[in-house]
């Protein structure tokens, strides 16, 4: 695989760690949704797929790698509310609201970032949450000032795994979906990397079991920190990677 000429990031399980912000987030919310009523707050529970005594999901849950428009008609179908804009609204809300009370990056991501972001590379995150919650964690995480963009599933470009975010990020930087390269730790991202023409790197820090589809990556590493020690390796951010570590 040749090193790409652009990166986009995905963020929960790539930048932010998932387990540790969106585990009690997540709690957090399904909490203030049922109110006082305990029998529906159990009711989230089991249509978000979520342990509430360990505080975090399930792998099965929808919400790992899902969108508030994907997941959210399973939730107002438990209280009993239209799934409609205004209560996917309402949901990215109180995500936003507890995430950033409980936001835990993974590693330092800003300094790695800041070295790709050195070497020229345009850089931007493609993430299924609400752009405006990604916008807050990325100034949070020092990220905002190195991002070409910030692609939310409500941006206007579909949310993953289909390709509208790439392809939006191909006709901001000009180049070719093939010279771009998606970084994420669901199959979502390895499914939107292949729809849009894209390269598709898997990192191993999400929450999902990634040796199950680690074989449809283009490149594997652990984290995006190993991933810039491997582009850094290079004199420039052309040619090919030293190792192909897709297994």
């Amino acid at each position: 695989m040749n090193a790409p000429r652009a990166i986009l990031f995905d963020k929960d399980g790539t930048l932010v760690d998932f387990d540790l912000t969106w585990g009690p987030a997540a709690g957090a919310v399904l909490e203030r949704l049922a109110g006082a009523d305990s029998r529906a707050r159990d009711a989230l529970y089991a249509a978000a797929h979520y342990l509430p005594d360990a505080r975090r999901f399930r792998q099965s849950s929808p919400l790992i790698a899902g969108s508030s428009r994907q997941y959210g008609p399973a939730l107002a179908e438990v209280l009993g509310r239209p799934a409609d804009a205004d209560f996917f609204r309402e949901i990215d809300e109180l995500f936003t609201e507890e995430g950033r009370r409980f936001l835990t990056p993974i590693g330092r991501p800003a300094e790695p970032l800041a070295r790709l972001h050195r070497l020229g590379l345009p850089l931007g995150i493609a993430t299924n949450d609400a752009e405006a919650n990604a916008r807050v964690q990325a100034g949070l995480l020092g990220l905002t000032d190195m991002m070409s963009a910030i692609y939310g599933y409500d941006s206007g470009h579909g949310s993953k795994p289909g390709p509208g975010m790439v392809q939006a990020f191909s006709r901001l930087t000009g180049l070719p979906p093939g010279d771009i390269a998606l970084v994420g730790d669901t199959r979502h991202d390895m499914e939107c990397a292949h729809a849009a023409g894209a390269r598709a790197i898997l990192v191993r820090c999400g929450p999902s079991p990634v040796d199950d589809f680690a074989h449809e990556a283009d490149l594997v590493v652990d984290s995006v920190e190993a991933l810039a020690e491997l582009l850094l390796a290079e004199p420039l951010p052309v040619g090919p990677l030293p190792v192909s570590q897709a297994t």
